[in-house]
């Protein structure tokens, strides 16, 4: 159900700055292409462009994160889970049928995680305020906690993983206040978490949950606006954000800035026809 709106949120939602996604996301630079052609739903290319990235960057975490990412989104994308219907509508989201993964796709993801953070682990040793080793912790426990919750629905054990990423993003956050995609983990935990009901935010704040919808939209602007790896996802967040907030004219700005720059992507397309 849509939400009744909040007047400070629609005025966060409607001061976001949409600098080029080009910006962000660099074509000749290897990682970046790689996410490129995720968001793009290129998930071969992706998975070839993360492989020969590893190859060149051996103990580079961000490697096999990355790699990890690009097999969620394809998972994401076989299963329709980014669907916004599913995120403006909490009856349909909370009754959604539990969807049926690909086990290949999940040992490959879940290797992927490992290979991260035993590079990431490596790192941290010899060098221990490295921001790409501790970007890829929290970005693998922010892909973890995806995976539990919108593809095997085991919310519990997704909101422990998310919890371990956004206490990892606040503490690179601390020391590296300009790495802007980190802020997307405590934006996510704060906005989605403070969607629900008091009681239930209650209950989670008990367990050190983090549920405060404004600060969440802050958080998520700044990946928007800022961020690198992750700014075309803060956007399509911050589109779900508008319409469950009924703010239709900034979630078509939003998606309509990322179908013209992923044309092959057919979520943000079909998102976009919805709205026109």
């Amino acid at each position: 159900m849509i939400s009744s709106g909040i007047p400070a949120l629609l005025l966060s939602l409607a001061q976001i700055v949409l600098s080029p996604i080009g910006v962000a996301l660099n074509q000749d630079a290897q990682l970046d292409r790689g996410f490129r052609q995720m968001y793009n739903l290129q998930f071969a290319e992706a998975h070839e462009t993360f492989r020969q990235y590893q190859k060149s960057h051996p103990g580079d975490a961000m490697g096999p994160t990355a790699d990890a990412a690009a097999y969620l989104f394809s998972e994401f994308e076989r299963l329709g889970i980014l669907q916004t219907e599913l995120f403006i509508d909490d009856q349909i989201f909370e009754n959604r049928r539990k969807p049926a993964p690909d086990a290949v796709v999940r040992d490959r993801f879940l290797n992927a995680l490992e290979q991260s953070r035993e590079r990431a682990d490596a790192m941290l040793v010899k060098s221990p305020g490295d921001q790409n080793s501790r970007l890829a912790r929290v970005l693998d426990f922010g892909l973890e906690s995806d995976y539990l919750a919108m593809v095997e629905k085991r919310n519990m054990a997704a909101l422990s993983s998310s919890k371990k990423g956004s206490q990892l993003a606040e503490e690179l956050l601390k020391t590296n206040p300009d790495c802007y995609d980190a802020y997307l983990a405590v934006g996510i935990e704060n906005y989605l978490l403070g969607l629900k009901p008091f009681p239930v935010r209650w209950v989670l704040q008990l367990y050190g949950a983090r549920t405060d919808k404004e600060e969440g939209i802050r958080k998520l602007q700044l990946t928007a606006e800022h961020g690198h790896f992750l700014l075309p996802y803060a956007r399509l967040m911050l589109a779900v954000a508008a319409l469950r907030e009924n703010d239709r004219g900034t979630a078509r700005v939003l998606l309509a800035d990322l179908a013209q720059e992923f044309p092959g992507n057919t979520l943000y397309r079909r998102e976009l026809a919805r709205l026109q």
